[in-house]
Order: structure tokens, then sequence, then C-alpha cells
């Protein structure tokens, strides 16, 4: 009889630890597959006029949008790269709100693809400024473009090259050398998807814009591009009443996102006009945030 009891109660404390497990997953907080930073892109006609700074730019993100990592654009402080003084403050205001800085998107420094050999030589070597700067910042990665004039497969050619040498630059400072769908023929996902593979280092992959395909399938762009993702640009124009973005399936994005087993950063590049760029930002953010 006495066994019997204890095995009635030992089976009731066993049932009840069974039915406590499920209640304690209440409180274990579900770690999201991706993290969402901001991109500096996202308040270009608020920078442009000069409402903001660009090294107000972390302080911003952290306390109007509870954005704790953000995506910088070199022409917002083209003339700092070398400025330790400058960087040293922008790292400090950074730390001090407890954001982390992803990268710095490089514009404006010559064509990697470009025809003329010293030109092109050239243009690799400036962006050489950016990768220290990005290096001394903490970011994980430069964005870079894919550009030059001349039959794709040349372009192509030339771009490998200056790519090639400009990852392995980046290889000494653990910097990353990431290429954006960005116009022109780079907007072209298995172009730009077999130029990377032709590049064939670890660090130097893909920024999969979500936006930015034009002749070519927004999906199966993205779909190309994934494999070499450290990063993907979630990029927005407009919303209907749902909250849902007009011209790009989210749902149907992230999911190819997923599943190419990525996990890192995705940055908010609001680029419309229909929203001001605070609401736009607030509506991407929404937005992503169903899918982590």
């Amino acid at each position: 009889m006495n066994s019997r009891r204890d095995f009635l109660k030992n089976l009731g404390l066993a049932t009840a630890g069974l039915a406590l497990t499920p209640s304690l997953d209440v409180f274990a907080a579900k770690k999201p597959w991706f993290e969402i930073s901001l991109a500096e892109w996202s308040l270009h006609r608020t920078l442009f006029k000069g409402d903001l700074k660009n090294i107000d730019f972390p302080e911003f993100a952290a306390t109007k949008f509870d954005i704790r990592a953000v995506e910088y654009v070199n022409q917002f402080f083209k003339d700092k790269a070398k400025d330790m003084t400058y960087l040293k403050d922008l790292k400090q205001r950074a730390k001090d709100n407890g954001v982390r800085n992803v990268l710095i998107m490089v514009d404006g420094e010559g064509n990697l693809g470009d025809e003329d050999a010293t030109k092109r030589k050239q243009a690799v070597e400036n962006h050489y400024q950016w990768v220290d700067a990005a290096a001394f910042l903490g970011c994980h990665a430069i964005r870079v473009n894919a550009a030059g004039k001349g039959t794709p497969e040349e372009v192509k050619g030339r771009v490998v090259e200056s790519l090639s040498t400009l990852a392995d630059y980046g290889k000494k400072s653990k910097i990353a050398v990431i290429v954006e769908n960005h116009g022109g023929i780079s907007s072209h996902g298995d172009w730009l998807a077999d130029l990377l593979k032709q590049v064939g280092k670890k660090n130097c992959g893909s920024l999969p814009d979500l936006g930015n395909f034009y002749e070519y399938d927004r999906y199966q762009g993205v779909t190309d591009l994934m494999p070499y993702a450290h990063g993907v640009s979630a990029k927005s124009h407009s919303f209907d009443e749902q909250g849902n973005e007009t011209q790009i399936d989210y749902a149907r994005m992230m999911k190819i996102v997923k599943d190419a087993k990525f996990k890192g950063f995705v940055g908010i590049e609001y680029e419309g006009d229909k929203h001001s760029e605070i609401e736009g930002i607030t509506l991407t953010k929404k937005l992503l945030q169903k899918f982590q």
C-alpha cells in the first residue's frame, strides 16, 4: 500500500514537473535570428538639411528608435576618415549609447571596375582609409560598389581584381568588403554572385538590398546573393494600413533570408517620401520585428 502511495505521489510530482516546464518557457527570452540595425541613408534628407549631424547619429538611433546598431554612410563624414579626434568622439558616443557600429557604406571613391588601370588602382587605394576607419570604430565591414564602363564581363574581370586586392587589405584588420546590388549591372543577382564566387575570399561578400533590382527579379536576386551575404539591407518606400511594404513582399523576402541560414544584421534603409523619415524607419522596424 505504501509503495503504491509513494508511486502515485512521485508520479504526481513528476506530472507537476512536466506541467511546470512549459510555463517556464514563457519567461525564457526567444533570441531573434537576426538583429536590426539602422542605415544612415534612412535619414539622408534630415542630414543634408543639417538638422542632424553624423556625430549625433548613434545617439539619435538609440533614443529615437531604440535601435542599437548603426550603418554609416561615408558622404556624411567624407573628410573625417583619417581624423582620429573625430573618430574617437564618434566611437565614444556610440559606446555611451550602447550602440554597435556595424559598417560604413562607401561611395564616391572611384570605380573599382574603371577602364583606366591607374584610376582603378587609385579607387582601390581610396577605399583603404575607410577600411581603417571601420576597423577603428569596431565595424565588421565596409560596403562598396561594383561599377565601371564596358561589357558585363569586362567590368566583372576588373572588379574581381580590385576586390581581391581590397579584401586582402581588409583581412589584416578583420574587415569584410561587401558589395551591394546598387544599380547598373550590379543589380543583376546572377552577375554579382558569379563575381563574388570568382573573388573567392571569405571576407568578400554581398550586402543584398531587397529593393535595388530593376530589370532583374528581386526575389531571385536576393536568392542569388544570400550565399555570400554579410548583411542585408531592408529597403522600404511606402506602407499600407496593415503596415506592409507596398512594393516588396517582406514575408517572402525574409523567408529567403532565413532559408539561407543567415544570422547577422538586417539594416533598415527607408528611402520613401510618402512617410516622414522618422515614420518610415519606425514602420520598417515594426515590419521586421514580425519576422524575428
